[in-house]
């Protein structure tokens, strides 16, 4: 398919946040954009602010007249139900439709094709090499599966020859695209409802690593049975951070690579996690050939993304941290950076689980991670594309919690809940639609404290 002949490009599942950076794309290079999405959302208001017509009912009638032509592109998501009309409308008429990863696929294919894999730190590691190669002046679009803090989305830059994708392991999508540069960054057993055990997700990822030609080209960490340029925190490796400190909130440290020691690199996101991602995305930049000054300034220029320890209130009194972790190994990345910030501190977590596939499968881990904070209120779990399991609940999952202070609330009592709290730091976790919630629960603890 030639994508310079579509004209038209209809989203069914346009809100997602893989799908709303492709959006973002097509309606840059000049494309007319629609799209379907099941609920409005903060993303979708973005997107309709931007000039991209979305709906929310789905009916045929719906879809704009001038998008029933043969240069027209369906761009649809595994999310949505093989059941929806319009999806069923295009497919009937023989429209091109194409998965999200088939279309990056596309895009990416003839350009210099950077690809970031890893069950956890995707899009922080390739929003961190986005804004790197950006910064330096590179023709570069990078797709962003987060909204990055500096640029306000979840796209960076509109360039031709330069491309940054989160090379997706879910559905096996990341078998999609050709990278000249990839790093993987972890492989935990996530998506058990794809793939059905863990040496199967391990097998898919090889495939994706064997992708890269040349191994100089593959980053990985050094635990992973994987072979290429590995990297590390205080310990030997290819490129390692060293000297690590923390001075004014920030890691200051300094790098070995492979040619000589860089010093007093500043990163400004906390946890250990986030040191390793930004080391990553140094480690490609540097491979492509990017000016060290150029990875230094962005590095420390780097603000974050939005729902990745995202801070809401930062005050002496009382500090709201947001996040997306929605694994136990995310979770315990969380904690870790906030024990290391704030020692001593009170810390109440608020969890909504994400999947009931997922809450069955790693239901001991997250009772074990839930654990570990001071107070955990829990809400019910977000089933997002799946129907219930038989005995998998939040109350089930309460139950093997090894915590006193731990309660289940609903979502219209979570506020009065969190207020009653005397900790002072508050965590919000989840990939839910508790991300909905965190403009109220900032504002009601805001009015708390003043």
């Amino acid at each position: 398919m030639n994508l310079s002949q579509i004209h038209n490009v209809f989203f069914v599942g346009i809100g997602g946040i893989g799908m709303s950076a492709l959006a973002r794309y097509f309606k840059n290079i000049g494309k007319n954009v629609s799209g379907y999405d099941k609920t409005p959302t903060m993303l979708t208001a973005e997107l309709i602010e931007n000039g991209i017509d979305i709906h929310f009912e789905d009916r045929i009638d719906l879809i704009p007249t001038n998008f029933h032509t043969e240069d027209t592109l369906v761009i649809i998501t595994p999310a949505v139900p093989k059941a929806q009309s319009q999806w069923n409308y295009f497919l009937e008429r023989e429209y091109n439709v194409l998965k999200r990863a088939e279309v990056l696929g596309l895009i990416t294919k003839d350009t210099f094709c950077f690809a970031v894999a890893g069950t956890h730190g995707k899009t922080t590691t390739s929003s961190i090499l986005g804004h790197i190669l950006f910064e330096s002046g590179a023709d570069v679009t990078a797709f962003i599966g987060g909204i990055v803090e500096n640029y306000n989305s979840n796209l960076i830059g509109t360039g031709k020859t330069v491309t940054v994708v989160e090379a997706d392991e879910f559905d096996r999508s990341f078998l999609h695209l050709h990278p000249n540069i990839a790093c993987v960054t972890s492989m935990d057993a996530d998506h058990l409802d794809i793939y059905g055990t863990s040496d199967e997700i391990e097998k898919s990822f090889v495939e994706f690593a064997d992708k890269v030609a040349d191994k100089k080209n593959l980053i990985v960490t050094k635990e992973l049975p994987l072979e290429g340029i590995t990297v590390a925190v205080n310990e030997e490796a290819i490129y390692s951070a060293i000297n690590v400190r923390i001075e004014d909130s920030s890691y200051v440290f300094d790098i070995v690579t492979p040619k000589e020691t860089l010093k007093d690199f500043r990163f400004g996101l906390p946890g250990k996690h986030n040191l390793m991602n930004a080391l990553m995305a140094v480690a490609m930049a540097d491979i492509y050939g990017t000016p060290t000054n150029a990875i230094a300034a962005a590095l420390a220029s780097f603000k974050g993304i939005r729902r990745r320890f995202s801070y809401q209130i930062k005050t002496d009194e009382l500090v709201y941290i947001d996040d997306y972790a929605h694994h136990p190994t995310e979770i315990n990345a969380v904690h870790q950076a906030v024990r290391e910030l704030y020692p001593g501190k009170k810390v109440l977590a608020v969890f909504q689980p994400h999947l009931f596939s997922r809450t069955n499968d790693f239901a001991d881990d997250f009772a074990k991670s839930l654990s570990a904070f001071d107070e955990t209120i829990l809400m019910d779990i977000y089933p997002a594309r799946e129907l219930p399991i038989e005995g998998v609940t939040t109350a089930w999952l309460m139950s093997k919690m090894d915590l006193e202070n731990k309660k289940l609330v609903a979502k219209e009592d979570l506020i009065s809940a969190i207020l009653k709290s005397d900790a002072s730091i508050v965590v919000t976790i989840g990939a839910g639609d508790i991300g909905e919630l965190v403009g109220t629960i900032k504002k009601a603890l805001n009015e708390k404290i003043h």
